[in-house]
């Protein structure tokens, strides 16, 4: 069991679409736990793409071929643990706020948060701070994550926290913000509850309000 899983991790690293899809399949085949195909397969290879990213061992391309890999692998994997009522480790609504249409960096995020095990409603660009609310509460969502790259939008993002604030939600739904632009003190300054300096920092900070 073991050897199949190494073999989903191994070539998800190297962005081996087809193949991790096929060894998704024939774990399946072979009776492996679902759990163990996302966690100890799927999840683990992802882990060490976001460590040689964070290294810069690998750039932007092999990361979403990797991605991409992870989306193979995972369409297999669906369906059994929908069944098995499995849960993601958290669920998080994702922009680039409103007046800004720049979108590399949140896709980012995007595919290192899915990696990581989270559930990701990415909104796109130029979201409105409503929309960010109101999908957070309808999607149940635990983060909202908002980013910037032009200091003309980054007031859109404490329009959100006033917002949440406004409505008693922010105990309930945290934030967190990123892009260029921004930084932790402006994080603290509008009242988000954390932020992040890249896409692996931002998912270590995404998997501590979780657990917080």
């Amino acid at each position: 069991m073991m050897e199949i899983l190494k073999k989903i991790a191994e070539n998800l690293v190297q962005g081996n679409k087809d193949i991790v899809q096929a060894l998704v399949k024939e774990a399946i085949s072979a009776a492996v736990a679902p759990q163990d195909i996302l966690n100890k397969g799927l999840i683990a290879g992802m882990d060490v793409v976001g460590e040689q990213f964070r290294i810069h061992e690998i750039f932007l391309p092999e990361v979403l071929m990797a991605a991409q890999a992870m989306t193979a692998g995972m369409n297999e994997l669906k369906p059994l643990l929908i069944r098995e009522g499995a849960q993601a480790m958290g669920r998080v609504v994702l922009g680039t706020v409103q007046g800004d249409i720049h979108d590399i960096g949140k896709n980012l995020v995007g595919v290192m948060l899915r990696g990581a095990g989270f559930e990701v409603i990415d909104l796109g660009n130029d979201v409105a701070p409503d929309k960010f609310i109101s999908t957070a509460v309808k999607e149940k969502a635990q983060i909202i994550g908002m980013s910037s790259l032009l200091t003309t939008t980054m007031p859109a993002m404490k329009e959100v926290a006033d917002l949440l604030k406004t409505k008693g939600l922010n105990r309930k739904i945290k934030t967190i913000i990123g892009g260029a632009p921004v930084t932790a003190e402006y994080a603290k300054e509008i009242g988000a509850d954390d932020y992040g300096y890249d896409a692996m920092n931002a998912v270590e900070r995404v998997k501590k309000m979780i657990r917080s």
